[in-house]
């Protein structure tokens, strides 16, 4: 009950101040944790203040404190720079992934359309109704072999459905190319909650371009049969078949089986797991009215690898990844199920954080070019500050100190140019390992990790000062024995694909080389002892140009023989070749000065921000509101908590001097200081002229009163909860409160 006025009025000024300041009947507001019989007594340790360090940055390793000093150093003028060329890069790898994707499905596409016209050529030759039977209300009463519905189920082998969205939008887009009316219907559209209706709707409202409240399908019939649209079949796409609703779902065929002859409709069902699985959700008079042909796209490790191979082995932006990143992807992928729209956005998120870390990065983009002038200081327009920093690179202290040139613009020229060639030549290296590889079904992505791995390649190759145009060739014995040690010494996918090599039937080698000699056009080396292989084994098969029919003839009873133990030879000799290119050309990135600039190597901020880690994000924001913020008094002040923050920071902020158990009281008292200290510098500042002090009266802030402090308080102390940083008090202890949450 609240006090009377005569009461409150009997009180003095001192006995008011300090019963207001030492009443905390408003933290009773606050809900109580309830109480615990097996909680145990508190200790001193309550007593101890300690300050919590909970910085933004993850657990102290070397690539964490590189960031930490690229952060420092980073000029502010070179960020719309480093955005922009992000901006640039990732168009350019999302252009490749879409392209890369379309491809894949190429084929299939066609076969679809190619079954598409023979559906229509079939369902036109049962009958062509006239325009009043064609827009008539009723459906033609015909055969039930005309009421057939071709019907084609396209296997997907996908766990989730959202990599098959884009893949159903291209087929339609593609149909849409060949003349075809295509309408896309999802599996929200065939709910019991929307009926068959919601599914008629859709469709009028794609072909008609119309939202109509009628759900009538012989609209749709007049629609087809104007203005010349009956000369091209109606495809119905249905993206998740078995994510539908069986009833509904068999409702619609059979409506659209009555309908065939007015509407000559083909249907595409997008199956994710067996092409049995109709089976399982129609009903059974529904699927007589199916005839099913079967499609199946590529599996996800198959697309996968092609995304690899033009994003991540072509390179066709110049990002690229270090080998812990591209393992904690490979785990990433397959923990997801095999999704590679979960792959793509990582990739995306890897990218975007080595521009946001590295202040370089913004010259990745001139490494597409082919003029090395580009490169020059002055045209990137990189200050003394920025040279400095590209030649503490550790790469480059490690690497390239002492094999390029000593001048600063020079170094990083020529440094830059070197790293681009090594990759282009490891790129080269790693196709035609996986040309060996996929005989033995290794796929790109795992051989990916391994040929990036540093510690594989010192242990593969300990002088990687030379090339295969420092080799005595591939026949040597001793070359091949120093080569056979350093492959075959330690298991892993590359000499799966050695080994594989060894065993391939002539056939399969030709192809192989075939392969190896369109990819290793650009390095001549390479190139003519591929073709020195091509060579040796047409002459096997009689087909050189030096061949006598006669010696033929006379050597045909030892024919047989001779030519497997050629052939033998001939797959020694590219396993021997493939082994020289492991040794000399495959160098990873992170062995190459300067790789900094293109490769993003921080897999621990890439873990954070995939896995996620809210707790400690919230504290760090609360605890670095400034940067965040970044308002003029912020700036203007140092590391000093103003009362324009706001509450929660000052309050989290004030927690960092408690230890586990913090004081409400003396928490209170600190967060009031904070508050009122505006008011107070306010009164400081106008002592000195009383006429200034009279005429700014109305704009001074008012001091806040004890009762808005104490709300403020009670509203900051339960956001604290709300997030997990806080235990309210127990009844043990009621004027205190627990942190529960330190330096995660």
């Amino acid at each position: 009950m609240a006090p009377s006025a005569t009461a409150s009025e009997s009180l003095s000024p001192s006995t008011t101040v300090d019963t207001t300041e030492n009443n905390l009947q408003p933290f009773f507001v606050l809900h109580r944790a309830r109480s615990r019989k097996s909680e145990k007594k508190p200790t001193g340790t309550w007593k101890t203040r300690r300050r919590i360090d909970l910085s933004p940055s993850l657990p102290k390793n070397g690539e964490n404190l590189d960031a930490e000093k690229a952060e420092a150093w980073d000029d502010c003028r070179h960020v719309s720079k480093r955005m922009e060329a992000f901006d640039d890069v990732w168009s350019k790898i999302k252009s490749t992934i879409k392209d890369v994707l379309r491809d894949i499905n190429t084929n299939v596409f066609n076969e679809i359309h190619h079954w598409v016209r023979e559906s229509f050529n079939m369902i036109t030759s049962f009958a062509i109704p006239t325009f009043p039977e064609a827009t008539g209300s009723f459906p033609m009463v015909t055969d039930a072999a005309s009421k057939q519905l071709f019907t084609g189920l396209v296997l997907t082998k996908n766990m989730e459905f959202v990599d098959d969205l884009l893949t159903f939008e291209e087929l339609g887009s593609y149909l849409k190319s060949q003349g075809c009316h295509v309408a896309n219907l999802s599996s929200l559209e065939f709910s019991v909650k929307n009926g068959i209706g919601g599914c008629l709707r859709s469709l009028l409202r794609q072909f008609l371009m119309v939202t109509l409240d009628a759900a009538d399908v012989s609209i749709l019939a007049t629609w087809y049969r104007e203005q010349g649209r009956c000369n091209y079949p109606v495809v119905i796409i249905i993206e998740d078949m078995e994510r539908c609703s069986g009833s509904v779902l068999s409702d619609f065929i059979l409506m659209l089986s009555e309908w065939v002859l007015k509407i000559p409709v083909v249907l595409i069902m997008g199956v994710a797991t067996t092409l049995d699985a109709p089976k399982s959700i129609l009903q059974s008079n529904a699927l007589h009215h199916l005839c099913p042909c079967k499609f199946i796209l590529g599996t996800p490790p198959e697309r996968m690898d092609a995304v690899v191979e033009a994003v991540l082995v072509k390179q066709c932006s110049g990002f690229s990844i270090s080998h812990k990143v591209a393992v904690f992807l490979r785990n990433y992928f397959v923990s997801q199920d095999g999704t590679i729209t979960s792959f793509i956005r990582a990739l995306k998120i890897a990218c975007a954080q080595h521009f946001f870390m590295e202040p370089l990065s913004f010259m990745l983009w001139f490494l597409l070019g082919d003029d090395n002038l580009m490169l020059q200081g002055e045209k990137c327009g990189l200050s003394p500050e920025m040279l400095k920093h590209a030649l503490n690179l550790p790469s480059y202290q490690s690497y390239g100190r002492n094999k390029i040139a000593k001048q600063h613009g020079e170094t990083l020229v020529n440094g830059l140019a070197e790293l681009k060639k090594l990759q282009c030549q490891w790129s080269i290296v790693i196709l035609c390992l996986y040309e060996a590889g996929k005989c033995d079904k290794v796929t790109l992505l795992d051989l990916f990790c391994e040929a990036i791995d540093p510690e594989s390649f010192k242990s593969r190759a300990p002088d990687n000062g030379g090339g295969l145009e420092n080799d005595s060739g591939v026949s040597s014995s001793d070359c091949y024995k120093h080569q056979q040690y350093h492959t075959t010494r330690n298991s892993g996918f590359i000499c799966q694909a050695v080994r594989k090599l060894r065993d391939l039937p002539a056939v399969q080698l030709r192809k192989l080389l075939k392969g190896w000699e369109k990819y290793t056009v650009n390095v001549p080396q390479i190139h003519d002892k591929v073709k020195k292989l091509l060579s040796e084994m047409k002459f096997e098969d009689g087909k050189s140009l030096g061949q006598d029919l006669s010696t033929i003839s006379k050597r045909h009873s030892s024919r047989k023989h001779l030519k497997i133990e050629d052939s033998k030879a001939v797959n020694e000799k590219a396993a021997k070749l493939l082994e020289s290119m492991v040794r000399n050309y495959m160098q990873p990135l992170e062995c190459v000065p300067f790789h900094e600039i293109v490769c993003f190597k921080n897999v621990n901020a890439l873990q954070t921000a995939l896995i996620g880690d809210p707790r400690r994000r919230i504290q760090v924001d609360l605890l670095d509101v400034r940067n965040i913020i970044r308002c003029s008094c912020c700036i203007s002040s140092s590391n000093s908590l103003l009362p324009s923050m706001h509450d929660s920071s000052i309050m989290y902020t004030l927690a960092q001097e408690h230890g586990d158990l913090i004081n409400l009281h003396d928490w209170y008292q600190s967060f009031k200081s904070i508050v009122i200290c505006l008011s107070n510098k306010g009164k400081h500042g106008s002592n000195y002229s009383p006429s200034l002090k009279k005429r700014k009266a109305t704009t001074e802030p008012a001091k806040p009163s004890e009762a808005s402090i104490q709300a403020r308080f009670c509203r900051a102390v339960t956001e604290l909860q709300i997030t997990g940083l806080l235990r309210m008090p127990s009844k043990r202890r009621p004027d205190y409160v627990q942190r529960v949450a330190f330096g995660l």
